[in-house]
Order: structure tokens, then C-alpha cells, then sequence
């Protein structure tokens, strides 16, 4: 069995992406995210979230990612994700998804809306994330 040079590697592995400098901790102050004060629940059961965003600088690919939470704070339900284009403007974004759990209910929901780019860094695409919005919203069927 080849356990030792794999924890080796693995162990070299942390250590490389712990010298490596990190991306900025920050976001921008001018880049945003929002979330809408309405979510919908589809008859099939998905859940459709949506916002505005906007960023800038990135050199990765960058992502609009959502989740959901409601009767307990602590599980919370990863809604879709959606292309970003990081351009100094304000664009729209909506991210749609089928909860894993069919615990959503119509009433307060608590939403979690992340911009995250896969920044390059030492050759591996490291996140780095431009703006972040928690909001309560209402879910309402459709």
C-alpha cells in the first residue's frame, strides 16, 4: 500500500497553497450583490431566487452562487449558480434549483448570495470572492 508518499504529497500540497500569497481578503466596496425580497416556489418544487449584482477585476471565471435556509438556520440548500461578468456594471442574475429537502415552505426564508471567481494562483484556481448579501426574504407559490 502507497499511503505514505500519498500523505507526503498531500502534506507537500498544503504547505504549497499555505506559502502561496493569498488572493485580496476584501471585496471592492463598489462591487455588490443583492438579493430580491421575493423568492418563487414552482409547482414541481423549484426554488427560483434572484438579484442584482456587480464586479470588477476579475481574472478567473466568476459565479453567482445562492442558498436557502428556513426552519433551521443551520442547513442551508445551495439554489443553482450562474455566470458573472465582472464589468464595473449592474447586472441582473436569477439561479434556479430543486432543494434536496422538501422542507421549504411559503413564508420567511433566509437567502445567502455569494459572486466567487475561480481566481488563478500558482497555476490552481483558488477562490476569491467579490461581494456577499444575506437577506430575508418571502417565498411565495407560484
Amino acid at each position: 500500500m502507497f499511503i505514505r508518499p500519498a500523505l507526503g504529497l498531500a502534506a507537500g500540497a498544503a504547505l504549497f497553497l499555505l506559502a502561496a500569497p493569498a488572493a485580496p481578503a476584501t471585496a471592492d466596496p463598489y462591487e455588490t450583490v443583492t438579493v430580491d425580497p421575493t423568492g418563487h416556489i414552482a409547482a414541481d418544487g423549484t426554488l427560483t431566487l434572484s438579484g442584482t449584482y456587480r464586479c470588477v477585476g476579475n481574472t478567473g471565471p466568476a459565479f453567482i452562487s445562492s442558498s436557502v435556509s428556513q426552519a433551521d438556520p443551520n442547513v442551508r440548500q445551495g439554489i443553482g449558480g450562474t455566470s458573472a461578468l465582472c464589468d464595473g456594471q449592474e447586472h441582473p442574475w436569477q439561479n434556479s434549483g430543486k432543494p434536496s429537502v422538501k422542507s421549504l415552505e411559503t413564508g420567511t426564508a433566509s437567502v445567502e448570495a455569494t459572486i466567487m471567481e475561480l481566481h488563478p494562483q500558482g497555476g490552481l484556481p483558488l477562490p476569491r470572492f467579490h461581494a456577499l448579501d444575506r437577506q430575508d426574504i418571502t417565498l411565495t407559490r407560484d
